[in-house]
């Protein structure tokens, strides 16, 4: 099936160049990081990006533009079924420029997305909703050593009811929170993996109750070097 959506054709660009995020296109193109994020934002990939690929990295532009037939085109057609069985599906996840804390807590966020990173689809779904997906990044030592202060965590919106040992985001007050969740009659604990932070109790029988919330499951964390 053809899939000429814009999103589709950037994660056939980066899974051609092999590189992990959108921005990073930016070298193997010539263009700007900003380019990139403004020819996502309006829906058009232009001909010339997916000719640039093409050529330069021996790639199929029927592919690129369409995610027909094999990536590469000097894949003879004795490998023609080995090469479909390892071709994967990628979904784009938006990266967004809130700022989780781990530790003190202090949330900034304009509601936009700052670039995307590409997972495979499989993943995804087996995890949950990918359209409720968003990755962010940690501030903060509490979770260590778990998630460490700068990772980045994958959080599913749509996992919003509690599961006890479980990682969740969570809100309270102006700020943002990575931690594990108990429940207590009238109260809610939220506890972190560094023995240097305490178990914090809520009671969401008064006004409380309006400050917390639940944001989202964290489904993965990733580091980088």
């Amino acid at each position: 099936m053809k899939d000429t959506t814009p999103q589709a054709i950037l994660a056939r660009l980066l899974q051609a160049v092999g590189v992990p995020t959108e921005a990073a296109l930016s070298g193997p193109l010539g263009v700007s990081s900003q380019a990139i994020y403004d020819a996502r934002r309006r829906g058009k990939i232009p001909d010339a990006w997916i000719r640039i690929i093409a050529e330069n990295y021996s790639v199929s532009a029927d592919w690129l533009f369409f995610g027909r037939g094999l990536m590469r085109i000097d894949e003879n057609k004795e490998n023609l079924h080995d090469a479909q069985d390892c071709d994967v599906n990628l979904i784009m996840v938006p990266m967004v420029e809130a700022r989780l804390s781990a530790g003190q807590g202090s949330l900034q966020t304009d509601g936009c997305s700052e670039r995307s990173y590409a997972f495979r689809s499989d993943f995804l779904y087996r995890k949950g909703n990918p359209d409720s997906m968003v990755l962010m990044r940690v501030e903060g030592d509490s979770m260590q050593p778990e998630i460490m202060n700068n990772d980045v965590v994958l959080i599913d919106q749509s996992k919003t009811e509690i599961r006890l040992g479980r990682i969740f985001a969570v809100g309270f007050e102006e700020a943002i929170y990575l931690k594990r969740i108990d429940m207590l009659p009238g109260k809610i604990v939220l506890k972190s993996a560094n023995p240097a932070y305490p178990p914090v109790e809520l009671d969401i029988r008064d006004q409380q109750r309006d400050a917390f919330r639940v944001i989202g499951q964290v489904l993965w964390s990733g580091r980088e070097y």
